[in-house]
């Protein structure tokens, strides 16, 4: 991947940690309504979303996308949102397949459009895709999403990603204690065997309207415990540096899964990702309370290495470590001013 960078030096932020991967929302809409991301009573019929002149083009991300590669990324990730809301999604995709260096190209979406658009994607050059499930139980996933669509439509679109062949799939779960945290031996035994990786995450504290409370969190150890004494599993070590999921394997051979620990153990030291809002802010932290604007200068004209200098020196600053903030407090620790909600992020 060095070939195409134009530094010799590789880009460290002040704690040393080099950009590796870029996360881009491609829109700040969803057909959920998950109570952690995006709660109904808040995101009502009335919510005013983006309007398009303000969400950055095909042609601006695409951009962007190559300058961030061109200072060391090598993973793009397309997020929202919900991605597949976005129209013409699969010519973004074949965009970004064409920058040079960029190996690794994914998506995360709820899944429930890709019966429609997971073989256009796979055909653009999408190669990878995240489906967030939260549990297979009926009642439980619908509480969860707000009531908008049953888990089949979910399971639907992953037997389209399979057949299209962005297979294997990782499958993200967020866990909450009293919501869904006794459906998760089920999910994992579902999935057990085919090749695909379920994610367990801690419920973190994104934005500022889920209710998040420290009371709310599954930590990892007891997710792991309830794991290994309903299917037998045993860690393993991580894929890469920088992996944020903890990698654990079935003793019996078929298959891994995974635990992120984001509030009990925090990889802030090993984290190397960017992310790219929907209006074209340049955001260094999962909790940040704001970014850098890209979209001004992008459409004002700026050159290439005038951009390309703007990105290196908010990098060069960067000093984010929250979670790792937020472990060492006795409480939650509670950022003074409003952080950036889950759905401008993309997660």
């Amino acid at each position: 991947m060095g070939a195409h960078r134009l530094t010799e030096v590789e880009l460290r932020d002040r704690l040393g940690r080099p950009l590796r991967d870029l996360r881009i929302s491609v829109t700040d809409r969803c057909n959920f309504r998950c109570s952690y991301c995006m709660p109904a009573e808040l995101f009502g019929e009335r919510y005013e979303f983006l309007p398009r002149s303000e969400i950055l083009s095909f042609e601006e991300i695409e951009r962007l996308a190559r300058l961030f590669v061109e200072l060391g990324v090598g993973k793009l990730r397309i997020t929202g949102g919900e991605p597949l809301l976005r129209a013409d999604l699969p010519r973004l995709v074949e965009r970004l397949a064409r920058v040079p260096g960029a190996v690794d190209l994914a998506l995360t979406t709820n899944g429930v459009l890709l019966p429609s658009l997971a073989a256009p994607l796979r055909a653009a050059g999408l190669r990878r895709v995240t489906v967030s499930l939260d549990s297979l139980d009926p009642e439980v996933f619908l509480r969860m999403n707000g009531g908008k669509l049953a888990v089949e439509r979910v399971l639907e679109g992953i037997a389209a990603a399979e057949q299209a062949g962005l297979a294997p799939l990782k499958i993200n779960c967020v866990v909450q204690r009293g919501v869904n945290d006794h459906t998760v031996v089920a999910l994992a035994r579902r999935f057990q065997g085919t090749g695909h990786v379920v994610r367990f995450i801690e419920y973190m504290d994104v934005g500022n309207r889920n209710g998040w409370e420290l009371s709310h969190v599954v930590p990892a150890e007891e997710l792991v415990r309830q794991l290994d004494e309903a299917l037998g599993i045993a860690p393993l070590d991580r894929s890469y540096p920088g992996e944020v999921a903890e990698r654990f394997r079935y003793r019996d051979g078929s298959g891994e899964l995974g635990i992120i620990a984001s509030v009990t153990h925090p990889f802030c030291r090993a984290c190397a990702r960017a992310r790219l809002t929907t209006d074209g802010r340049l955001v260094t932290c999962l909790f940040a309370s704001g970014g850098t604007d890209l979209r001004g200068p992008l459409r004002a004209g700026a050159s290439d290495g005038e951009l390309r200098a703007l990105l290196e020196g908010v990098w060069r600053r960067r000093t984010d470590r929250y979670s790792e903030l937020r472990t060492e407090a006795t409480e939650p620790l509670r950022v003074r001013g409003r952080k950036l909600e889950m759905h401008e992020l993309g997660g």
